[in-house]
């Protein structure tokens, strides 16, 4: 369990002081990314119901929208900000990576983060008034799942150094299949053939934007990561609040 804690208080601002360091738990906490990606499904869930008890569907959606932010520490929400203004400069591959490790946010991504909270905003009003609120559960994990591939089939920006640096090593074929199958079951029985169609167009959108960064920068780096896993959160809410859902 101490690579689930590993993962925990890397993606989340849920305090572990029982957490052990170790770079062994953290190359293995990877495969544990699904699962912390349920617990923040599962928190976010609870904020959303509880606040749909007490506030219409708008101020709900932006106390839920609040939390989202906080308790993931917006960390992959600046690696969407920061790979905006990399690739939104339209400048060479190193000209674009030193924009992207600028402490400092540029236009594109101001521009780019208003865009994806705007656009989760209006999905989670939408889950409200179509009675769905329960599919909440599955977007960040579905995400947390999808990313495990950027990791394994594409090459890592700093092998020696960075924030992925060891963690591909702890994927495995296995890892793959156990994380897909639940993530199936999980959403088939909590939605149904709609959720596994949701699942499978984000899992798409991930591979198309991992191929793409890739072929412009030549490998992903954290901020890609955190790219992938924003927008596909995105892209799942877009689909599963579609009007073909009722």
């Amino acid at each position: 369990m101490n690579a689930f804690f590993h993962a925990l208080t890397f993606f989340t601002r849920i305090p572990v002081p029982w957490l052990r360091a170790s770079e062994e738990a953290w190359k293995k906490s990877v495969c544990w990314y699904p699962a912390v990606g349920l617990v923040i499904g599962a928190l976010l869930w609870g904020v959303y119901e509880a606040g749909l008890a007490l506030y219409s569907p708008l101020l709900a959606g932006a106390v839920t929208l609040i939390v989202w932010v906080y308790i993931t520490g917006g960390l992959h929400l600046d690696g969407w900000m920061d790979l905006a203004d990399g690739l939104g400069s339209s400048r060479p591959k190193e000209q674009a990576l030193t924009i992207m490790k600028d402490s400092r946010v540029g236009a594109m991504g101001v521009l780019a983060a208003l865009l994806l909270l705007l656009l989760k905003m209006a999905a989670l009003i939408e889950l409200a008034q179509a009675g769905t609120a329960m599919l909440l559960l599955l977007v960040p994990m579905a995400a947390r799942t999808h990313v495990l591939l950027s990791i394994y089939y594409w090459p890592y920006l700093n092998a020696d150094d960075g924030v992925g640096k060891g963690i591909r090593d702890g994927l495995t074929p296995l890892a793959f299949l156990l994380a897909y199958a639940f993530l199936a079951l999980a959403g088939w029985l909590i939605g149904g053939w709609q959720v596994l169609v949701a699942v499978a167009v984000s899992l798409l959108f991930a591979l198309w934007l991992s191929r793409s960064v890739t072929r412009k920068l030549g490998a992903l780096n954290g901020d890609c990561y955190g790219a992938v896993i924003e927008s596909s959160e995105a892209v799942m809410l877009l689909v599963l609040v579609g009007s073909w859902w009722a």
